[in-house]
């Protein structure tokens, strides 16, 4: 369901992990664990100097492809409106996230450090007073101040597109 279904969408982005290391180790571990079930479970050999059963060879196999099935369907969503910001990292945020703008004390996009201020990508808390982030990749992002001192930092690939957004709607609070 779509938490902004009758309001007008000025910006929407879906982001996902694309980094080619990330999935080069997951296509290798999965690759290994097939190949030891082939070799072990379908061949009658052992895999490896001291195996695991073949049961546990097949439970291992499965985690491991669930896991990569799982991260496959990680994705940062967000939804700019003159009413708010809707945001949801999936799968730790099953519905959107709504921040009203009133909300908010300082709304701007900037370049940031994702594993300076946030010891890297994903549901992220900031050691220095950074606050929260969100982020799949890059290191340009929403930030935003509220109220009550607490930040968040809100990950895109489109900085120049929501720049331009938050001008038309005069939300870009610096």
């Amino acid at each position: 369901m779509n938490p902004i279904a009758d309001k007008e969408i000025l910006f929407k982005e879906r982001q996902r992990f694309t980094q080619w290391w990330i999935w080069l180790i997951l296509l290798g571990i999965n690759g290994l664990f097939l190949f030891g079930v082939f070799k072990q479970v379908a061949g009658g050999e052992q895999f490896g100097d001291k195996p695991m059963s073949n049961t546990g060879l097949l439970i291992l196999t499965a985690i491991s492809i669930l896991i990569t099935i799982l991260i496959a369907n990680f994705h940062l969503d967000t939804i700019i409106s003159r009413e708010g910001i809707y945001v949801r990292f999936f799968p730790f945020h099953l519905r959107f996230k709504r921040i009203i703008w009133d909300a908010i004390n300082k709304s701007f996009v900037r370049q940031y450090r994702p594993i300076g201020e946030f010891g890297g990508w994903g549901l992220r808390y900031g050691l220095s007073g950074s606050g929260k982030a969100y982020n799949v990749s890059g290191n340009k992002g929403l930030q935003l101040e509220f109220r009550d001192n607490k930040k968040l930092l809100i990950g895109t690939q489109k900085p120049d597109e929501l720049t331009k957004v938050l001008k038309a709607i005069n939300q870009l609070k610096q």
